[in-house]
């Protein structure tokens, strides 16, 4: 996990480095993991209604000026979850619930001439911190998954996006269905 370093009374977190623990695939494929970080914004619509709307949190990226979700390495001491929740805490300073898998994408590295598989998850925030490992090094913007969609600089980020909103709606529709009164005929 992140490491907490005390200075003079002070915590700090700090990132993990260094590639010793990576994981990679059968094919020698490195493993990353990521999430889609999301929120509901409540809206009043009137005195008795009010608009619940998605919201993703995105991410600059430290190599180029593009936006994406937080991801990273998945190394050997820790699990898939694991993994996708440190990265997201490291990059994007939010914690939360990882819900289930998005799915997994091979990719080719904009630096490197290598693929990677790649594995994305949702995370529904609970805590947006003040302070994180890479605050100094990253942008991070709340926006709608819409608009995500449009400045994600990655295809298959995109596609995690589109399979959660999708997820997401299904959910809604459910509660909404369970919520409604029956009409007899």
């Amino acid at each position: 996990m992140v490491a907490l370093v005390s200075q003079d009374n002070m915590v700090s977190l700090v990132s993990r480095t260094g590639r010793h623990l990576q994981r990679y695939d059968i094919r020698g494929r490195r493993q990353v993991v990521g999430c889609i970080p999301y929120r509901y914004k409540t809206t009043k619509k009137s005195a008795l209604d009010n608009i619940e709307e998605l919201e993703v949190l995105v991410i600059s990226s430290q190599k180029g000026k593009g936006m994406l979700f937080p991801k990273g390495g998945w190394e050997t001491d820790e699990s898939i979850t694991e993994a996708a929740s440190r990265e997201t805490l490291e990059e994007a300073g939010v914690r939360g619930i990882v819900q289930g898998e998005l799915g997994s994408w091979s990719f080719k590295s904009k630096t490197y001439d290598t693929f990677y598989e790649g594995y994305m998850f949702p995370l529904l925030v609970k805590e947006q911190l003040e302070f994180w490992p890479e605050k100094n090094f990253r942008q991070r913007v709340w926006m709608s998954a819409h608009e995500a969609r449009e400045v994600c600089q990655h295809w298959w980020m995109k596609e995690a996006l589109d399979i959660l909103v999708g997820r997401l709606s299904t959910q809604k529709k459910q509660q909404i269905e369970e919520v409604m009164p029956c009409s007899l005929s």
